[in-house]
C-alpha cells in the first residue's frame, strides 16, 4: 500500500481545483486520470466542494483525492466522510491538526517560516505545504527551510507555474507541487476539456524529464 507521500512523490504535480458546479468534477476527473494525473486537491472555497469530492471518489475510486483550504475540524470530518484521502490547510492551526489526528485523516498543514515548521514537527508532522510559495520567498525560502529541518517534506503551492516548477522539484525534500493552471476555473466552467487535457499532458511530460 503506497503512502500519501509515495503517491505525491510519484505524481510530482497535484491539481488544485476550485469548483462551483460539483457535476463538473466528473468529466474533469476523467480528463486528469486519462492524461496521466490521477490526483486532485479540491478546495473548500465553495459550497460545492463536499459534493465534488463525493462524486469524484465514486467516479474515480483509485484517484488520490485531497481536500484543500481546510481550516477547522468540522471541514476535515466532512471531507473524510465524502471520500478525501487527506486534507490540506493554508496555515498551521494546532486545533485543526489535532482534530484530524483524532478522526484519522492525514493533514498537510501550511507553513512558510521556521516557527510554523517547528510547531508542525512538535505535533509529529513532517509533510508540509509551503504556502503561499511564490509570495513567501519561493525556491530560496524552500532551500532555507530544508537546511535546518532536513526531515521535512514539502509541497509548495501558490504561484507555481510550468516555468518554475522544475526548480522546486529539483530540491530533494520537495515531494510535489500544487498547481492550478491546468485546472483553471474558467477552463472548467467553460468545459474546455481538450485544453485541460493538453495542459495536463504537457506538465506530466515535463516533470518526467
Amino acid at each position: 500500500m503506497l503512502t500519501i507521500n509515495d503517491q505525491l512523490k510519484a505524481l510530482k504535480v497535484i491539481p488544485v481545483i476550485a469548483i462551483d458546479n460539483a457535476q463538473d468534477i466528473i468529466p474533469l476527473g476523467k480528463v486528469l486520470a486519462e492524461n496521466g494525473l490521477p490526483a486532485a486537491e479540491i478546495t473548500f472555497r465553495s459550497d460545492a466542494a463536499i459534493e465534488a469530492i463525493r462524486l469524484l471518489r465514486r467516479a474515480q475510486p483509485d484517484m488520490l483525492i485531497g481536500a484543500g483550504t481546510i481550516i477547522n475540524g468540522e471541514q476535515a470530518l466532512a471531507a473524510k466522510e465524502a471520500g478525501a484521502t487527506f486534507v490540506v490547510s493554508p496555515g498551521f492551526n494546532p486545533n485543526t491538526v489535532k482534530a484530524c489526528q483524532e478522526i484519522g485523516i492525514d493533514i498537510i498543514p501550511g507553513v512558510n517560516n521556521p516557527s510554523t515548521v517547528e510547531a508542525a514537527l512538535e505535533m509529529g508532522l513532517t509533510t508540509l505545504k509551503f504556502f503561499p510559495a511564490d509570495a513567501s520567498g519561493g525556491i530560496s525560502m524552500v532551500k532555507s527551510l530544508v537546511g535546518p529541518y532536513g526531515n521535512i517534506r514539502l509541497m509548495p503551492t501558490g504561484g507555481i507555474t510550468p516555468g518554475n516548477i522544475d526548480n522546486y522539484l529539483a530540491v530533494p525534500e520537495v515531494l510535489a507541487c500544487g498547481g492550478t493552471w491546468m485546472v483553471d476555473k474558467k477552463l472548467v466552467e467553460s468545459q474546455q476539456w481538450d485544453e485541460i487535457a493538453r495542459l495536463t499532458r504537457e506538465i506530466v511530460e515535463q516533470v518526467k524529464r
